[in-house]
């Protein structure tokens, strides 16, 4: 197998525990408007897809509603929430180890929230490039978001690790022929199995 040149990661349940931010953020949207708050397989939902599509599943009963929704949700101040994210431990000295060897990316199905989160938790410079759902016409479980990791970077599928939790991440490098690294998900089909995030200095080091 070639060397590894560019590793990628998804944000939401790989670099942080989102849970409770997305259940507050998607929340805050429906009381607004008077909904009740999500259940467990609503959270399921927005938990893994962009927002556009998480909008329209939420509202899918009343479509008017949509543009509404994304109208109030630009209005929001996205920033109290962060004191509901939980970055994974080993996520910096990870990826400062990696800095010094590869490429580094993340691909993640957030949109206008992921420049605002790298920032607070110090991580924009950690990262050579963001792809986020608003760098694509189609976000995750599509290859798009993957496929231009490798235009990016000029790389081959095989000199790509991507790092996700969930089945859209699964669909999403599987479609793109890229290797995938599951964390902390056994059912996942993947190439390698992590429960911390440094077992990837391991994978990148050819320990494999």
């Amino acid at each position: 197998m070639p060397p590894i040149k560019v590793v990628a990661f998804d944000c939401d349940g790989v670099m942080f525990d989102t849970t409770e931010v997305n259940r507050k953020y998607y929340d805050l949207l429906l009381t607004h408007f008077g909904r009740p708050p999500m259940d467990e397989d609503q959270l399921a939902f927005v938990h893994q897809h962009a927002v556009d599509e998480s909008v329209r599943f939420l509202f899918d009963d009343d479509p008017s509603l949509v543009e509404k929704v994304h109208a109030y949700r630009l209005t929001m101040d996205y920033r109290p929430l962060f004191a509901h994210m939980i970055i994974e431990p080993h996520l910096k000295s990870v990826l400062d180890w990696l800095k010094q060897r590869v490429r580094t990316a993340v691909v993640t199905n957030r949109t206008d929230t992921i420049g605002p989160v790298l920032d607070t938790f110090g991580l924009t410079s950690r990262f050579d490039a963001v792809i986020s759902a608003r760098d694509v016409t189609h976000p995750k479980p599509h290859p798009e978001p993957l496929l231009r990791i490798l235009s990016l970077f000029a790389v081959k599928r095989e000199e790509v690790i991507y790092v996700g939790d969930s089945s859209v991440d699964e669909a999403a490098a599987a479609a793109a022929g890229i290797p995938l690294v599951a964390y902390r998900n056994p059912d996942l089909k993947a190439a390698w199995h992590i429960d911390t995030l440094d077992q990837i200095l391991q994978i990148v080091n050819g320990d494999r």
